[in-house]
């Protein structure tokens, strides 16, 4: 299978570089996860990574996330090698430049919608008062102003997932990472989610990834980088209304295929 190699020359302007990135699960079988991953993501790009399950998406998202390290390969966040980082540096760094929304939004359920987003903050050491002040601002910001006070079981799926996202921009992060953050929602709430980013990105330059099985939410992103027995095979770039292929894209299971014009 022909693979795609993106963006080999990295600039000052790449929130994200990976570099021959390469991941090997060895647990009874050899597995080979990632496969030599060169890819780079500018600040500001709202980008789709999709992909047929077992595709290495997930271990894709874990490498840019600093929940995982590499096997070999460089991971480059905002220019420095964080590649073989010590657990307590990349806690500190996943604290400080990234945010995760996942499709379980995760919230601690003894706590109100303003304090599970205050949380990262507090964890950082910032100041009680503060972390209540931005808090309360996201939350407004993210149509909550009125359920601040609602625990989890108070708030439906979709406006805990807007809890979840704001959330994840509390610290002000480099990078927002999704893990298929509509797949337990309806059409109308998935909707809501995506203005809701698309908003962001566009008022805040703020930088997404989104890992998902939904085509029609990776369509509305401005990038969609597809993968394969751990290989990126595929990069799509929206121009005007259209995606503009550098390969013949065959999305499988993904939902249909894009061609190259």
């Amino acid at each position: 299978m022909h693979e795609v190699t993106l963006g080999m020359n990295g600039t000052t302007e790449d929130i994200i570089v990976l570099r021959d990135l390469s991941k090997v699960y060895k647990d009874g079988v050899e597995v080979l996860a990632l496969d030599r991953i060169n890819l780079d993501i500018a600040a500001g790009e709202f980008v789709a990574i999709v992909g047929p399950s077992g595709s290495g998406k997930s271990t894709l998202l874990n490498m840019v996330g600093l929940l995982d390290t590499p096997t070999s390969g460089q991971i480059l966040l905002k220019g420095i090698d964080v590649s073989r980082a010590s657990p307590n540096e990349r806690a500190r760094l996943r604290n400080k430049e990234l945010g995760f929304v996942f499709q379980y939004h995760h919230l601690i359920p003894e706590f109100t919608a303003l304090e599970n987003v205050m949380m990262p903050m507090l964890i950082a050491g910032k100041k009680e008062s503060e972390a209540r002040v931005r808090a309360r601002e996201l939350l407004v910001s993210v149509g909550l102003g009125e359920r601040m006070d609602n625990r989890p079981n108070q708030l439906s799926g979709g406006q805990s997932q807007r809890v979840a996202v704001a959330r994840a921009l509390v610290n002000g992060p480099s990078i927002v990472i999704g893990d298929e953050l509509t797949g337990n929602l309806d059409t109308k709430s998935s909707q809501l989610i995506y203005d809701l980013l698309r908003d962001l990105n566009k008022r805040i330059n703020q930088t997404f990834i989104l890992v998902t099985h939904d085509m029609v939410l990776a369509e509305k992103t401005d990038r969609i980088i597809r993968i394969v027995d751990g290989r990126i095979v595929c990069e799509m770039r929206r121009q005007g209304d259209e995606f503009v292929a550098s390969e013949k894209c065959d999305l499988g299971e993904d939902g249909g295929e894009i061609r190259r014009d």
